[in-house]
């Protein structure tokens, strides 16, 4: 499990090196929510995907990304879920990980 470092702002773009993939992810405020794309090099591997708390961004190996994505509400009560994210809350509230398949499986979701 890693951190991706985030910034409180509207409309960002991310790139980091993950499980040996060149990763690019935008994450942009829309008016009914937070929004991901997430890119391999130059090709998207999924796109306007709404930000939930604890709910995988990519899901689908088929997709072929090694790994996936969650955002987590640090305020939410120990064991609830909590609020879905907002630009606001990004790099406080809200924190990006990225999940390696090991964590995947670890916690009984196909990688």
């Amino acid at each position: 499990m890693q951190v991706v470092p985030t910034q409180p702002v509207a409309s960002q773009q991310l790139q980091c090196q993950l499980n040996s993939q060149a990763v690019t992810l935008n994450i942009y405020q829309q008016a009914f929510g937070l929004y991901v794309d997430v890119l391999v090099g130059t090709s998207p591997i999924i796109q306007g995907v709404i930000a939930e708390d604890r709910n995988r961004i990519v899901r689908s190996a088929y997709l072929g990304f090694t790994g996936d994505f969650v955002f987590i509400d640090l305020q939410a009560p120990a064991g609830q879920f909590g609020d879905d994210p907002v630009y606001t809350g990004l790099g406080t509230q809200f924190q990006l990980v990225y999940l390696t398949v090991p964590d995947l499986e670890s916690y009984g979701f196909e990688a």
